[in-house]
């Protein structure tokens, strides 16, 4: 959906759910803001029972002059643009309306209107508008007030950016000029004495795993901030390398994941808690998610429990019964992630080839950038791509690769020269997210594609692979710091022609990429 289809109707409503946030008050204002450039009469509303009263958000409204309203009754709209939310869950009240469109950022809950942009892969709603109006041709920077809403809700709703994995949520944090005096005046706004006791009593009660280094601690219900504020304290025990802090909400269970060794990403082991019963992600070392309590139920009755008492509504001690299970759940799934991964450290590894099968790369069109083309030798750069950020230091022989699906990854000249044959012809990027590199020093974005050319495999290079049925991790040889996972499926390779280059390939990529080679091709 594009903004500017909602210009069809003059009279329109834009609402968020009945307990705004940071984001959905900051994504609800980019929408009304965009209408009323437009000359649309436009509202910004929130239902339900309760007004908005935490301080931090009172400041927010204040401070940026956001005209939100608390109504109780609507009269019926031409359209009515839901934010932050989907039209007819149980957490955003039902208007009557002409039309309704979504714009949302969660997991699509029922049938969708006609008009609806629900990007579930972005860390925000703040987000989704924020790309929204850049198709439109508005630059949320010709509105510091509008740029330090997205910024905010942004960061709140991502745990202070520790929950961000897609570049676009990375473009808005590093993008946005705002008021920097106001967002400081808004993060030291956002503790109560409450919630100074609802981390102690979290820190006083918790468990240590003594073989996997881990703690987990449960918190009472709290804004997700606080989950964070404990983490980090958490990790700060000299004896404790990676920890889970959770809260039991009527709707679902809040995590804040962190870690401090580079063997474990907090952002892998957020998703791989949450994996099937929720979503998760974040940073190397920060990162949190959410678990559905429906899907999470549906687990405990896979285990042959009733819903009562999976749930904790079975009466008695049941509420106590199921705050245990949850718990011994959430250890379990700790537990399993560190239980049978396989570490390999690839400069310094001896792989064994006997059990793996020879592949050669089928002769498909593939990108490749000469890095000092973009930056001087030396620069430092980060190279921003779906699978997370790469930084690398530019060099005479770095290239850059981009795959079949925009997936990224260096390559020096002589193993280019010998793997790969230039084509002259123009490269054609079709990915979802263009690679974008980011000069750490200066801040400045430049894209890959306008360097990119077009190259071939040359079907010289050959490589041993084999399927994975465990979960493994690489450190590669050209990033001793932060690993390659591969899961079950997906595939484990080594260059024929040095075996210290080893990496993994996704499942998805590898046949796509890949075929085997046949006895004598090699001669």
């Amino acid at each position: 959906m594009r903004l500017s289809e909602l210009l069809e109707y003059d009279s329109i409503v834009v609402q968020c759910h009945d307990n705004p946030d940071a984001d959905a008050i900051a994504s609800g204002y980019g929408v009304y803001t965009y209408l009323k450039s437009h000359g649309k009469d436009a509202r910004f509303i929130y239902g339900g029972r309760f007004r908005i009263q935490k301080s931090n958000l009172v400041l927010m409204v204040t401070e940026l002059e956001i005209p939100i309203e608390h109504v109780e009754t609507l009269d019926v709209p031409e359209l009515l643009v839901t934010v932050d939310c989907q039209y007819g869950e149980g957490n955003v009240t039902k208007f009557a309306a002409g039309a309704v469109a979504v714009i949302d950022h969660h997991q699509v809950s029922g049938t969708l209107p006609a008009l609806s942009e629900v990007r579930s892969n972005l860390g925000a709603c703040s987000t989704v508008v924020r790309e929204l109006l850049r198709l439109e041709g508005m630059d949320i920077n010709g509105d510091k007030g509008l740029a330090t809403a997205l910024y905010y809700g942004l960061l709140t709703d991502t745990n202070n950016f520790t929950e961000i994995s897609h570049p676009l949520d990375k473009d808005l944090r590093d993008d946005a000029v705002f008021d920097r005096s106001l967002i400081v005046r808004l993060r030291n706004a956002n503790l109560s004495l409450r919630e100074l006791e609802i981390a102690g009593a979290a820190l006083m009660n918790y468990h240590y795993h003594e073989d996997y280094h881990f703690a987990v601690a449960m918190a009472e219900p709290c804004d997700p901030n606080i989950l964070g504020m404990i983490s980090d304290l958490m990790l700060e025990v000299d004896t404790v390398d990676t920890c889970l802090v959770y809260s039991v909400l009527p709707f679902g269970v809040k995590i804040s994941v962190r870690s401090c060794v580079k063997e474990v990403k907090a952002s892998e082991l957020a998703e791989f808690i949450t994996e099937g019963i929720g979503s998760g992600g974040g940073h190397l070392e920060k990162a949190g998610g959410f678990i559905q309590m429906e899907l999470l139920e549906k687990q405990f009755i896979g285990m042959g429990e009733t819903r009562g008492e999976a749930s904790g509504n079975a009466g008695g001690n049941a509420q106590t019964d199921g705050s245990e299970r949850i718990r011994g759940f959430l250890l379990e799934r700790m537990e399993n992630y560190y239980d049978g991964i396989q570490i390999i450290y690839a400069k310094d590894y001896s792989i064994d080839i006997s059990g793996m099968t020879m592949y050669h790369k089928k002769k498909i069109p593939l990108g490749y950038v000469e890095a000092q083309q973009v930056f001087p030798t030396g620069t430092r750069v980060c190279i921003r791509t779906l699978e997370g950020d790469l930084d690398v230091r530019i060099s005479e022989d770095l290239y850059i690769m981009i795959g079949i699906r925009g997936e990224v990854y260096p390559n020096d000249r002589a193993k280019f020269e010998r793997s790969y044959d230039r084509l002259d012809v123009p490269y054609s990027f079709s990915g979802e997210y263009a690679p974008v590199v980011k000069d750490v020093m200066e801040g400045k974005n430049v894209s890959l594609i306008p360097y990119a050319k077009t190259c071939i495999s040359s079907g010289e290079v050959h490589i041993y692979a084999m399927e994975l049925d465990h979960s493994v991790k690489v450190f590669t040889a050209w990033d001793e710091e932060k690993y390659m996972l591969g899961k079950a499926g997906d595939y484990l390779a080594v260059r024929m022609d040095d075996l210290h280059d080893i990496y993994i390939i996704e499942k998805s990529i590898f046949h796509k990429t890949y075929e085997k080679t046949c006895v004598g091709e090699t001669q």
